[in-house]
């Protein structure tokens, strides 16, 4: 009897933390989503798509809540330690990334609104291609986490240096714009904050690659962090 009394406990602590670890990666649909919908919104300025974008954040803010309720559950009763330990502060700060790039999609959502009742800027094209990158990344590096696949992740991780270089590029040109004539000076600057968001999300979704090499080998990245984003401006949306 007491063998299969510590056999059920293990058994529903491993639930417990499949749980999260499933909690996590709708979270990190949701969010994915989000961002790809918000995209939309502004490419094909359809403010019904961003008013929805801007309203299904609160789900994502849910799951983060839960995550965080759930996570502290497991670390009060099971005081996990070596990997399970690891899988719990891991849930606790992927889920704090993702939520984060929840909000900034919902920030370009906003922008777009703001857009859309303006002439269209033809710098608007390039962000849709911005977006397509940031979007593949956070699906290489959700897929690294529910697969513990940290060697495939690197190549996803060193690509958000590709996100810095669009964003570099795009600012420059944004510039030239406002230089040439101060009537796109309001459209740019929307278009310039939504860039800064899809940069920063890019740097959200590092972030949780390197809790997922962290998470399977108890150890760091042994690279430098790529940067690309050479404006040395801070642009916060």
């Amino acid at each position: 009897m007491p063998q299969k009394a510590t056999d059920h406990i293990v058994k529903s602590f491993d639930e417990e933390l499949r749980r999260l670890r499933e909690q996590i990666l709708a979270m990190g649909g949701r969010a994915e989503a989000q961002l790809g919908d918000a995209i939309q919104a502004l490419a094909r300025r359809d403010s019904d798509k961003a008013m929805r974008v801007i309203e299904s954040d609160k789900g994502i803010d849910a799951l983060e809540m839960t995550v965080a309720q759930d996570s502290l559950k497991i670390l009060a009763l099971r005081q996990p330690m070596a990997k399970d330990l690891r899988e719990v502060i891991a849930a606790i700060k992927i889920s704090a990334d993702i939520e984060r790039i929840g909000d900034y999609a919902k920030n370009i959502a906003k922008r777009a609104l703001q857009l859309n009742q303006q002439a269209p800027l033809k710098p608007t094209s390039s962000i849709p291609r911005m977006g397509d990158l940031a979007i593949k990344l956070i699906n290489a590096v959700l897929s690294a986490y529910a697969n513990d696949d940290a060697e495939g992740l690197l190549a996803a991780w060193r690509s958000d240096e590709s996100i810095d270089e669009m964003y570099n590029s795009l600012f420059r040109e944004l510039l030239t714009y406002m230089m040439e004539d101060p009537r796109n000076i309001g459209a740019s600057t929307h278009l310039l904050f939504i860039a800064k968001n899809i940069e920063r999300i890019g740097d959200h979704a590092t972030n949780i690659a390197e809790t997922v090499h962290f998470l399977v080998h108890g150890k760091p990245i042994d690279e430098t962090r790529p940067k690309g984003d050479t404006t040395n401006v801070a642009i916060n949306g």
